[in-house]
């Protein structure tokens, strides 16, 4: 059975974690296991938005991770900040890079994939690479370490496509330890949670335009 399947929905009660606050900008650290936005059906009412909001009552959406996935979060603290980040988003200003930890060893040291990707639509919320009718994506990759079957790797989005990390590394068969969507048994089993993590994000601050650094280590 697929675990997808058996979903059950219970988010950490983990505190606010802030990395940053000022007048335009709030940066959390987003734990694995919540959603970033509020679900559809009441179960998935708590989110990482609703607990901000609840703290800070001005804080914007400005991006989502998904559901499994933790690291550097943002939002914006006014409309005008909003649409700042909105845009450098849009325009590809905002550079991230993220950690994982993959089944199999690559055997070049650094790569990028290069596959277009669109959703699947008779298993949403999945996505799937589709040359013919799927959009551009790329990933930049890079080994950091290998302990026997398990590799590290520093992931750069070029591209930000949904799932986008997941299916391009779960296509090159080296699926993330502990995802339930598509890794294998033995990679889902390797660990008790995704193993993808937001580590750092880079952007320009919506006030004054400085180049501002955010980041938040990896737990694993």
């Amino acid at each position: 059975m697929n675990p997808r399947d058996t979903f059950v929905y219970n988010p950490p009660d983990d505190d606010l974690c802030i990395l940053h606050q000022d007048e335009d900008l709030l940066v959390l650290s987003k734990p694995c296991g919540i959603l970033s936005v509020p679900g559809k059906s009441p179960g998935l009412s708590d989110s990482l938005e609703t607990r901000a909001k609840a703290t800070f009552t001005d804080a914007l959406l400005v991006h989502r991770l998904d559901h499994d996935t933790s690291g550097v979060f943002v939002m914006a603290m006014n409309k005008a900040a909003q649409g700042n980040l909105g845009k450098q988003f849009e325009r590809r200003k905002v550079k991230k890079h993220y950690i994982a930890r993959v089944w199999g060893v690559p055997e070049d040291k650094s790569g990028c994939v290069d596959l277009p990707i669109r959703c699947d639509w008779d298993n949403r919320p999945l996505q799937k690479v589709c040359h013919e009718h799927g959009r551009s994506s790329q990933t930049q990759w890079e080994v950091l370490e290998i302990n026997g079957q398990i590799t590290r790797v520093k992931l750069t989005p070029v591209t930000g496509r949904s799932h986008q990390l997941r299916v391009h590394m779960a296509e090159m068969g080296w699926p993330i330890l502990g995802d339930p969507f598509y890794a294998h048994e033995e990679a889902f089993k390797a660990a008790d949670r995704l193993h993808l993590h937001a580590e750092s994000l880079t952007l320009y601050h919506p006030a004054n335009g400085d180049l501002i650094t955010y980041t938040d280590p990896a737990p694993f």
